[in-house]
């Protein structure tokens, strides 16, 4: 190992911050404790949050539906339907900026008349259409924030993630003020609203997918902005909802990014501190697109006070670090061009600085996405696992089917910008992930759909628009 790389390695396991001090199996055993109290309604970081959607509904085929995509910095709309062979085909696209980000904060009606205006030109033409193609008339909404989802589908945000600023929106509910805010623009009879989260759009998406493959189960997981996870659980499984048919079964979102992982650093530690709930959501601090690049200039600031880098070099990585200013994608692009050829800000902050300070800098963020990986990973397989019944071949017998093998394996439908942006991410995971499971004979494959929280909320609204 060169000396470089030596001295990163010591650095970050000295900072508690290296890849090594994540404990795959413990990590899995404590996600899976979270997520068994959470389903009990037992305190948990994890919310642990029913859907009251089947993964089994069948699609209205032939159909298609108006849908908003509210998460990270975006808010997207469309007309998603599905032909009669399963493809999806989307039309109408939009994009505007997400109200209540950038800084600035809005109202409760000033942020649902953002919906309401990219909602509208939609529904406009859906009305248009007539007869068959006309629909159930539902809309679906992809809402990517901890929200408790009602038996009716709509949903009621239980606080705000990813730094959104509209406070008077906490506690209300989505889909009833979304259909408020569309009367109060001329629109008499408004549709009902589906909503549901991007991780559930992932799973719905991809099983909309692979309409003809059998599959063992199905899972989503979200690496973008932010990052969750979600499965398909028993309803006998689900203790703090009572009356449910035990026999029947729904997507859970686990809002994993809440977990408390026990393996935060000193560079976790004080990027915490500078976020807007301090003392939550430390998985989505320690992986997401979200967080990412300014947990890199917390752990090089942390690197700088120790001499791991050089004058020049620590100068500006303190800089950048301590003003947030190293974004996600700045430090991907360093990695995948150190030297800045393809414009990434800051690799041409560095200017002329020593290879070797790059060097360590290059190190310094492979090592936590590397980090990022594994936690990925232990994430996903505490999914797999609890939709096998908590324990991959003993799944059978436990009213979700039997566990997923070679002929059936699980599907596991992944989304998410930092996903496909991180360096060589997907194959990480798998390091991690694949004979942790195979340990367990569980058998996987992983499946990426574009625009998977449009075509998600499309297949929720398209399968469950008129039955509840």
């Amino acid at each position: 190992m060169s000396g470089d790389k030596r001295a990163v390695y010591d650095f970050l396991r000295d900072a508690g911050m290296d890849a090594g001090d994540v404990d795959m199996g413990a990590t899995v055993d404590h996600m899976m404790r979270e997520m068994a109290l959470g389903l009990e309604g037992s305190p948990s970081s994890l919310a642990m949050i029913p859907t009251y959607i089947d993964a089994d509904a069948e699609i209205l085929w032939g159909e298609r539906a108006v849908v908003l995509d509210a998460g990270g910095t975006n808010l997207r709309g469309a007309l998603v339907g599905f032909t009669d062979e399963g493809r999806a085909e989307i039309e109408g696209f939009t994009r505007r900026r997400m109200p209540g980000t950038g800084g600035e904060e809005v109202g409760r009606e000033a942020f649902f008349d953002s919906l309401a205006a990219l909602a509208e030109p939609l529904l406009r033409e859906k009305d248009s259409e007539g007869g068959r193609r006309g629909g159930r008339g539902c809309m679906g909404f992809c809402f990517s924030y901890p929200t408790e989802i009602l038996p009716n589908r709509d949903g009621r945000l239980i606080q705000w993630s990813k730094e959104v600023r509209a406070p008077e929106v906490e506690g209300r509910l989505i889909g009833s003020d979304l259909r408020e805010a569309l009367r109060r623009g001329g629109r008499a009879e408004p549709p009902e609203v589906v909503v549901l989260n991007d991780t559930t759009a992932a799973l719905l998406a991809g099983k909309a997918r692979g309409r003809a493959r059998r599959w063992g189960g199905y899972a989503g997981f979200i690496l973008g902005t932010g990052t969750n996870s979600c499965y398909v659980e028993s309803n006998g499984r689900i203790g703090k909802l009572k009356g449910l048919d035990e026999g029947g079964r729904q997507v859970v979102n686990g809002e994993t990014g809440g977990f408390a992982c026990a393996d935060r650093g000193e560079g976790d530690r004080r990027l915490g501190a500078g976020t807007a709930r301090p003392d939550g959501y430390w998985l989505e601090k320690m992986i997401s697109g979200g967080y990412f690049g300014a947990l890199v200039g917390c752990t090089a600031v942390l690197g700088c006070e120790g001499g791991l880098f050089g004058g020049g070099a620590a100068d500006v990585l303190k800089g950048m670090g301590k003003r947030r200013e190293i974004g996600s994608e700045d430090a991907a692009g360093f990695c995948a061009d150190p030297y800045g050829g393809s414009g990434n800000a800051l690799a041409a902050a560095l200017g002329d600085v020593p290879d070797g300070d790059r060097r360590r800098l290059w190190f310094l963020i492979d090592a936590l996405t590397e980090r990022a990986a594994k936690l990925s990973a232990a994430n996903l397989a505490s999914s797999v696992l609890k939709g096998c019944g908590d324990g991959g071949e003993t799944g059978a017998g436990r009213g979700i089917g039997p566990g997923p093998g070679p002929l059936a394996p699980f599907c596991i439908s992944i989304d998410g910008s930092a996903y496909s942006g991180y360096d060589r991410f997907s194959h990480r995971v798998d390091y991690y992930l694949r004979p942790f499971l195979m340990e367990r004979d569980v058998y996987y494959e992983t499946v990426q759909v574009d625009d998977a929280p449009l075509i998600g909320a499309a297949a929720a609204a398209l399968a469950h628009g008129q039955d509840g």
